[in-house]
C-alpha cells in the first residue's frame, strides 16, 4: 500500500492570501451629533469601519436612532436598499471610551459646543484624548469651520499629523468637502486627506487656515443682507428665500437653509468670525439674535424662520417683528 502524502493546504493559494490592511479601512470620530453622524454615514457607505465616541448611551442610540431615519428617507426616495442600509449600519459602532480608536487611521472630532469659549477649550483636550491611544501615524482632524487647526494642535507631541475639513451636511448632494492645511501639517498627512475626500466619493476643495473657510464666510453675509432686507420691508421671508431658489437656482433659500443648519449654530460661526476679523458685516442680525434668545433654533426644535412637523418638513412660519434692537 502507498503511503498517504499529506500535505498542509495553507500551501496553496486560496488560504495563504495575504490580506494586506489598507490605508483608512477604520477610521473615528468624536462626537456623532448631526455633523458626526453624517460623517459615519458617509464613510461606512464607502467601505470603511466606523467607531464614534459619545459621552453617554443614552447620546449613543440616539445616533443610531438619527442615521436610521436618514437612511429609511433614502430608501424612500430609492436612493437606497434595505441591504445597502444594514450594510452601513453594520460598519458604525458607539463606545464611550477613547481605546476603542485604537487601530483608526484617521481621527474627526466633530463635537457640538454650546458657546465659542468652550470650543477651543473642549476640542483642544479631545485632541489630547485623541494622541494619547493612536498611533503617531494616525491623523487628527477637527470638522470645525471657524476654529484654526494650528491653534488646536500647537499643544500635541505630533502636530504635523492635525488638519481640518469641513463636510457640508444640508444635503446629500453637496459632494465638497473643504480641507484646511495647518502652519504645522505636514504635505504627506495633507496628501492623504486629500485621498480620504476622493475615498469618500467628495471633491476636496483647497482653502488656506482661515476661519469661515470660504463656505461660511460667504453663507454668513448673505444670511446678514437677507435679514436686513426682511428688516426694511423689501420682501417677505418667503419670498426671499424664493428669489434666491427660483431666481439664481439655488436648492435652498438663505431662511431655509439656516433653519437646517441651525440658527444657534450660525450665531456662534458669527461670533467667532467677528472676533477673529473684528468686520462688522460679520457681526449677527438683529432678527438672528432675536430667535437665539426665543431659542428658535430651526429644524431641530422644529421652529426658527419657519415652523417644522416631526419630520423636518415645513407647516408655516411665525411672525419676526420688523424692530430692529
Amino acid at each position: 500500500m502507498e503511503e498517504l502524502i499529506i500535505e498542509p493546504i495553507e500551501d496553496f493559494g486560496l488560504i495563504k492570501k495575504s490580506h494586506q490592511r489598507t490605508l483608512f479601512s477604520k477610521i473615528g470620530i468624536v462626537g456623532c451629533g448631526k455633523d458626526g453622524q453624517n460623517i459615519a454615514r458617509i464613510a461606512s457607505a464607502n467601505g470603511i469601519e466606523v467607531v464614534f465616541i459619545e459621552l453617554s448611551e443614552a447620546r449613543i442610540q440616539n445616533a443610531y436612532d438619527r442615521l436610521n431615519i436618514v437612511l429609511d428617507q433614502r430608501i424612500n426616495h430609492w436612493g437606497l436598499t434595505l441591504g445597502e442600509k444594514k450594510l452601513i449600519l453594520s460598519k458604525i459602532r458607539g463606545s464611550l471610551d477613547y481605546k476603542d480608536l485604537v487601530g483608526c487611521d484617521f481621527v474627526i472630532e466633530a463635537i457640538r459646543a454650546e458657546t465659542s469659549e468652550r470650543k477651543i477649550t473642549e476640542r483642544k483636550e479631545i485632541f489630547h484624548k485623541i494622541e494619547a491611544v493612536v498611533t503617531p501615524e494616525c491623523i487628527i482632524a477637527t470638522n470645525s469651520t471657524t476654529i484654526i487647526i494650528t491653534e488646536l494642535s500647537s499643544e500635541l507631541i505630533y502636530r504635523d499629523r492635525c488638519v481640518s475639513l469641513h463636510f457640508f451636511v444640508q444635503s446629500p448632494e453637496a459632494r465638497v468637502c473643504e480641507v484646511v492645511k495647518g502652519l504645522y501639517t505636514s504635505d504627506e498627512v495633507y496628501q492623504k486627506v486629500l485621498q480620504f475626500v476622493k475615498l469618500v466619493n467628495r471633491q476636496a476643495i483647497p482653502v488656506e487656515e482661515s476661519a469661515g473657510l470660504i463656505s461660511i464666510r460667504l453663507y454668513t453675509a448673505l444670511l446678514n443682507e437677507a435679514c436686513e432686507v426682511l428688516l426694511e420691508g423689501v420682501g417677505a421671508m418667503v419670498d426671499i428665500d424664493s428669489v434666491w431658489k427660483v431666481g439664481f437656482g439655488m436648492r435652498f433659500g438663505p431662511f431655509e437653509l439656516a433653519d437646517i443648519l441651525g440658527i444657534d449654530k450660525i450665531n456662534r460661526w458669527m461670533e467667532n468670525l467677528y472676533s477673529e476679523f473684528g468686520d462688522p458685516k460679520y457681526m449677527a442680525s438683529p432678527v438672528i439674535k432675536k430667535l437665539v434668545r426665543a431659542k428658535r433654533f430651526g429644524v431641530h426644535t422644529q421652529c426658527g424662520f419657519y415652523t417644522y412637523d416631526e419630520n423636518g418638513k415645513i407647516i408655516g412660519s411665525e411672525p419676526i417683528s420688523n424692530e430692529k434692537n
